[in-house]
């Protein structure tokens, strides 16, 4: 017997070959005229959120942040060189645009620490992505012994320290696979 996760799991994995693509093409006509960083009741992705430690319980908030997508340009300079030194194009940026995003919402949101993210959906402009954040100072996080580790000072502004897995990613600090 296959679990409701499983099958989330498996319409997510295929989006264009489910019911996922139509209902996201739904809903990001109206998530594109909302804010950068807006509050959201409860997941896009329940399967995904869960997995990262989301619970549907007091203290944990999600938030759905929008970032733009693309390389990084800039402005030609007005002095002359050749060509290949001018300095214009294939800036590469030394963060993910997830780590971007959780930054985003670890500083609208001060009272709240970031715990982990996920990507929702993307369009040729914007990328979607749903950070889970904690109140560490609610009595249910504190009560809870599976997360009230992030109560402690140490934790802290994660999202900016790089403390989150996709920061971990990017300072290559994840542990590595044997085989």
């Amino acid at each position: 017997m296959t679990s409701l996760y499983a099958y989330m799991a498996q319409a997510w994995k295929k989006p264009e070959s489910s019911y996922v693509e139509e209902s996201m093409r739904q809903r990001v006509i109206e998530w594109r005229s909302e804010p950068v960083v807006i509050r959201i009741d409860k997941p896009t992705r329940l399967n995904c959120a869960r997995t990262l430690g989301y619970k549907a319980k007091q203290g944990f908030v999600v938030v759905r942040v929008r970032v733009r997508r693309g390389g990084l340009r800039k402005p030609r300079p007005t002095s002359g060189r050749r060509q290949k030194r001018l300095g214009v194009t294939r800036f590469v940026p030394a963060k993910s645009l997830r780590l971007i995003a959780e930054e985003r919402a670890a500083k609208k949101f001060p009272n709240l620490e970031v715990l982990n993210s996920y990507w929702v959906w993307e369009d040729g402009r914007q990328k979607w992505f749903e950070v889970i954040m904690v109140d560490p100072h609610h009595p249910a996080i504190r009560s809870d012994p599976n997360i009230k580790w992030i109560v402690d000072s140490a934790h802290k502004g994660r999202a900016h320290r790089a403390l989150t897995s996709v920061g971990k990613k990017l300072r290559d600090l994840q542990k590595k696979r044997k085989g």
